[in-house]
């Protein structure tokens, strides 16, 4: 094999074809870094200035040079051994700063890692830095693009699009994998911070059931649905990294109690899988109208492929649960933020929501969008509100128990499928798991994807089955840099 072709593998293969490089001797892991340092070097700052990654680790080169010792001596920790991992800028990784995209925590330097980063130092992952994101997740401001935060600026899509308002927050994390700066990105999802940016930036992403993977040192949003998330090339590489990551945490609670089959093997094909479409109030919405048409083709690839395709396979309340409002975001964000800066013993001085709104109006220029969601979540008045309960109450009956379970209890469907991101709001009230897979673009070039949802506790068989829809019909587009 020529410099080249290990160029091309380095660029677009899975962590396996990466392994495989290691293990026979043909490339060091030392070596594979720093490709994708240069490659960070060329395309981050300079060249598309694509402002993915915020900072690389300062102890990455060591790190790499034990692991390649191990390696060399015969200590093989897996197929995510001496693996470049990307976190994004939430995430706690010790001697890095955590940011959480806030110019008011732009000094932040935990001494503490993630429970999922232990997870993946643990696995022989190749811990390389922090992507930007969106400010907070995006809960600052309403007006505010998922393509900025006052402490990481802009984050530009690869494909030469914007990130714009709702696209979700881990911009960094999708743009990074998209433009070969690492294979592997964590990101977070509270709503559609994963499937979002993965879709736009033609990228696999995979949020699992909340309670899966630890959240433990991961800044919060709203802990009833917050989840790590994957963003990766392929499906084989999300569920190395999930078998890797999936295991009760003491620190986070809701850990000890997800239901956690083992994560199987990937399904050879689609024959025989029910994919359920629900059209009313998701795919058939009209902001979908312009990637019906390809939808439309997957839909018909797909039972090419030996798929049965339930069309509809609407959600019963798929109305109310467009229409609903909810106090649940802003109620859990200042609850879960209070109780998260304190932990972290006042970082950068701030240890209260209400400290950090007094901070941004004391730099005005840190918050160009505002800081309306802000301003609304530290007037709520705590989780034993009677309209909070009640809100979370509505909130999993419309999405999960009357909405996905009862979707695919009717039609014994084996999973929902939908254009893009159309159930995100619906995927995360339920905490359900849902899985991004790039299919092509449009005649402009703008990324289109499907995305496979499956009731809370099906990871395992979901991540299986979109194996046999990635290998049916996933087609990935590799941006022109």
């Amino acid at each position: 094999m020529n410099a080249s072709e290990i160029e091309v593998l380095l660029l677009r293969g899975s962590i396996a074809d990466i392994g495989n490089l290691y293990r026979s001797g043909l490339l060091g892991i030392s070596d594979a870094l720093q490709w994708y340092r240069s490659r960070i070097e060329a395309l981050n700052r300079a060249g598309p200035a694509l402002n993915a990654v915020r900072e690389v680790s300062a102890d990455v080169s060591r790190e790499a040079a034990n692991l390649e010792e191990e390696l060399r001596s015969g200590r093989d920790r897996g197929p995510l051994h001496g693996i470049p991992v990307l976190l994004k800028d939430n995430i706690l990784a010790a001697g890095m700063r955590a940011t959480a995209g806030a110019a008011a925590l732009s000094g932040f330097t935990p001494a503490r890692d993630a429970t999922v980063v232990r997870s993946l130092r643990a696995a022989g992952a190749l811990i390389l830095g922090k992507t930007n994101l969106t400010e907070f997740a995006d809960y600052v401001s309403d007006v505010m693009p998922s393509e900025f935060s006052a402490a990481g600026g802009v984050v530009k899509n690869p494909h030469g699009i914007a990130y714009g308002r709702g696209q979700g927050s881990s911009v960094g994390s999708a743009a990074s994998v998209c433009a070969g700066l690492a294979p592997l990105a964590l990101g977070s999802e509270t709503q559609n911070s994963v499937q979002t940016p993965a879709l736009y930036s033609s990228v696999v992403g995979f949020k699992p059931t909340v309670g899966l993977i630890s959240r433990a040192g991961i800044v919060p949003l709203v802990p009833s649905q917050d989840s790590p998330g994957v963003l990766a090339r392929c499906i084989a590489d999300v569920l190395a990294v999930v078998s890797v990551l999936s295991h009760p945490d003491p620190r986070d609670t809701v850990s000890l109690f997800a239901s956690r089959p083992a994560i199987g093997a990937a399904r050879e094909s689609v024959a025989g899988a029910r994919l359920g479409v629900a059209r009313h109030e998701m795919a058939d919405r009209a902001e979908f109208s312009a990637v019906a048409p390809l939808f439309e083709q997957a839909l018909a690839a797909l039972s090419r492929a030996g798929a049965i395709i339930i069309d509809p396979c609407d959600l019963p309340t798929a109305k109310a649960l467009q229409e609903v409002r909810s106090s649940v975001f802003r109620t859990e964000f200042k609850a879960a933020l209070n109780s998260f800066l304190e932990e972290n013993g006042r970082p950068c001085g701030i240890g209260s929501m209400a400290e950090l709104i007094a901070w941004n109006k004391a730099h005005p220029e840190s918050i160009p969008y505002g800081q309306s969601l802000l301003l609304a979540a530290e007037q709520t008045v705590g989780l034993t509100d009677p309209q909070y309960r009640a809100d979370r109450v509505r909130d999993i009956a419309l999405s999960r128990t009357a909405g996905i379970e009862a979707a695919l209890a009717m039609h014994e469907a084996d999973a929902l499928i939908l254009p893009m991101s159309a159930g995100a709001k619906c995927t995360g009230k339920a905490g359900a798991p849902v899985i991004a897979v790039p299919v092509g673009a449009n005649i402009d070039g703008v990324p289109f994807g499907i995305t496979l949802v499956g009731a809370p506790g099906s990871d395992s068989r979901l991540l299986a089955l979109a194996a046999g829809v990635e290998r049916a019909i996933g087609e990935r587009v590799i941006p022109v840099l």
